[in-house]
């Protein structure tokens, strides 16, 4: 595997494989990665000829009271992982090489971003992921981009990036990866004490309790989502959202009577953690 630090190398390495007939998959990353990151990275590797994985902390995504100075950073232990799992290429820029001075352009998707995270984290934070995103997705010109669906509103938000600006490459949603207690994983799990890491196991056990509500036949949204609301509330956590929305396009649903998405979001100690579900009714 070869670590890259320059635009012009990776396009330089891309061109090359593309001459000798190979397909491209790229895995987005902001590095502390873990089993659900290199989940991403070795379906790329078994669906495409090039792998490059980015390591790149964005800092347009962070709003200034977030986490960014503290975002956990470990590029010789992330190469080593992202190596083992299959990648070809680790692109790890400087903020200067995505960011050079004199940047003053930003994607903004509307639609599906000011809702939910959008509206917790502030307007600014996915037009950070947005621009991010094309960008690494004009330097490397994969064929399919790899991305978790625990982050799924961000998944939504790429998809409609894509489509709207015809971007020609395939969004790939991977299932989320879980702790074998069903804790999500994430960078940021990191950040929780062994008290909060057993009280975040709530958030997963809330989805479920919101499942088995829908399973047993029940369609209000409202009764649905107070189902997982008991659950957390059970284990001290105060949501900053649980709610159910469409699949599609985030849109609130008068009723589960079909596929619905719930997603849920919590401080739990020191971490800020989110996950999600599809319901089916």
């Amino acid at each position: 595997m070869r670590i890259l630090r320059t635009i012009a190398e990776v396009r330089a390495a891309v061109a090359s494989a593309r001459a000798e007939g190979s397909t491209v998959g790229l895995v987005p990353t902001m590095g502390a990665l873990h089993e659900g990151h290199l989940s991403l990275v070795r379906r790329a590797r078994a669906e495409t000829g090039l792998v490059v994985v980015s390591l790149f902390v964005n800092p347009t995504q962070f709003a200034p009271t977030e986490d960014l100075d503290a975002y956990p950073r470990h590029e010789e232990q992330d190469a080593a992982a992202a190596e083992s799992a299959g990648a070809d290429i680790l692109f790890a820029p400087s903020v200067d090489e995505i960011y050079p001075r004199g940047f003053a352009t930003s994607i903004h998707v509307s639609g599906v971003t000011e809702v939910l995270d959008g509206a917790r984290r502030g307007p600014g934070h996915f037009d950070g992921v947005a621009t991010v995103v094309t960008k690494l997705l004009h330097i490397a010109s994969p064929d399919a981009a790899y991305f978790g669906q625990k982050d799924a509103q961000q998944v939504l938000v790429i998809r409609r990036l894509v489509r709207d600006l015809d971007l020609p490459v395939r969004i790939v949603a991977c299932p989320t990866v879980r702790e074998p207690d069903g804790l999500a994983m994430s960078s940021r799990n990191v950040y929780l004490d062994s008290e909060s890491r057993v009280r975040a196991t709530a958030l997963n056990r809330a989805l479920e309790a919101s499942a088995a509500a829908v399973a047993a036949g029940v369609t209000d949204p409202a009764d649905v989502v107070t189902a997982g609301r008991a659950v957390l509330a059970e284990a001290g956590i105060e949501p900053e959202y649980l709610e159910l929305r469409s699949p599609d396009d985030l849109r609130e649903l008068d009723a589960v009577d079909g596929p619905a998405l719930l997603l849920v979001a919590a401080r739990v100690g020191a971490a800020r953690l989110i996950d999600n579900r599809i319901l089916e009714a």
